[in-house]
């Protein structure tokens, strides 16, 4: 991929634009006539308009809409507050000021492609028993290039970061790629007897080990040396963005290879809201448009984050072979102790197969045996370790009595 793909994409993008306002306008218009009429002569003209205008990306974060949550059997209002922030990421309170006292909990995202607000129905869930805080990270493409680089180090610097805001006996719960972050922050500020080392920490569906059952996502990223992903995959954000110029993997690649795994099942769902569209069924084309709102919702990744991980967690496998370092010191995660750890994995999981995660409580020699806590959940793939019926039924309560039995 040449350097400046971006750039190009970007101003194709931005030429577009009139088009998909001019829909969007039109649509507008076409929805002040009676709803019979409406049905029966625009059905599908409102169709072809409303996908003309959803026909582009979005790299504005969307708002995690979360107003109000149950605890016990009151309902009570949450605010979001920004409890620490720097260039690159900002630690998010979702505050509940009439709440009783419950165990802080810090919830940390991925950095693939899409925003933390991927994680909602995670937070409105642990919201129920937890004071919860998440890693809410920001788009490098609105970040100018002098604030500098963001490697995985800086990514674990981070959590240890927010941990310290947050204080002692709070519990990390780490979704998918960051579980090595996750583990390497425990295990440094374990051997540095931090006072705000977590109380517990819960990895879920995370490439600790990617030699164990290999994915179709982990033979790729061994398919090629390190320098064809440098070379072909990252690019310069375009001149129109405060991050000009920063070097990042685009997030509409990122995307692309998302949807490519699933094309079929992508392009029927946008068959489905045509046709939902046209037969004005608004509510089964709802579900699909607020899902693909979040979807086409992207982030870049920086440069650095991305080819470091591809390297050290999927290539080199640093972490389970004991040759993770950080700042120039070894990570070692036999150092934890006087912690509890938790692993989830999910039966079907095509990006993180059952045992990747599970590798982490051998790794974890310090842990004492009755500390542990592992947990396969049957019938989920990747998402579903996280989100949906099994993850609040099922998953859920196991995570949350660990946490309350580790304050």
């Amino acid at each position: 991929m040449m350097p400046m793909l971006y750039q190009a994409y970007q101003n194709h993008v931005d030429l577009t634009a009139p088009w998909r306002t001019g829909a969007a306008a039109a649509l507008k218009y076409l929805n002040l006539v009676p709803l019979g009429a409406s049905e029966r002569a625009f059905g599908r003209l409102a169709a072809a308009l409303e996908l003309i205008s959803r026909s582009s990306l979005t790299y504005t974060r969307p708002d995690y809409g979360i107003g109000s949550v149950t605890v016990g059997n009151r309902e009570l209002q949450v605010t979001e507050e920004i409890a620490y922030a720097t260039p690159f990421g900002s630690l998010l309170h979702f505050a509940k000021p009439d709440a009783p006292e419950q165990p802080r909990l810090l919830l940390v995202a991925p950095m693939s492609g899409h925003f933390a607000t991927l994680l909602r129905g995670t937070v409105k869930t642990l919201l129920q028993d937890h004071d919860v805080y998440i890693t809410d990270w920001h788009n490098p493409r609105d970040i100018p290039s002098g604030h500098g680089r963001f490697g995985l180090e800086d990514y674990t610097d981070h959590l240890i970061d927010f941990l310290a805001k947050l204080g002692p006996r709070a519990h990390m719960v780490a979704i998918c790629q960051p579980s090595v972050s996750a583990l390497a922050a425990a295990a440094v500020m374990s051997e540095d007897n931090h006072p705000a080392r977590p109380a517990s920490l819960t990895l879920m569906a995370g490439p600790i080990d990617t030699r164990i059952q290999p994915t179709k996502v982990n033979a790729f990223a061994k398919s090629k040396p390190i320098k064809w992903f440098r070379d072909n995959l990252i690019n310069f954000v375009p001149l129109q963005c405060k991050g000009a110029l920063r070097q990042v993997y685009p997030g509409f690649v990122q995307l692309a290879a998302f949807v490519s795994m699933n094309l079929e099942r992508h392009i029927k769902q946008h068959v489905d809201l045509a046709n939902h569209l046209a037969k004005g069924e608004t509510e089964k084309a709802e579900v699909i448009k607020t899902f693909y709102d979040e979807y086409f919702a992207v982030m870049d990744l920086p440069a650095e984050f991305y080819i470091e991980t591809v390297r050290d967690v999927f290539q080199e496998h640093l972490l389970p072979q004991g040759k993770l370092m950080h700042r120039g010191r070894p990570v070692d995660p036999a150092a934890i102790k006087r912690m509890g750890l938790m692993t989830v994995e999910g039966e079907k999981d095509d990006i993180c197969s059952v045992g990747q995660t599970l590798a982490a409580q051998d790794l974890c020699t310090g842990v004492r045996t009755y500390r542990k806590v592992h947990h396969m959940q049957a019938g989920v793939g990747h998402y579903g370790v996280f989100s949906g019926k099994r993850w609040n039924n099922d998953i859920y309560p196991l995570l949350r009595d660990f946490v309350h039995v580790n304050s």
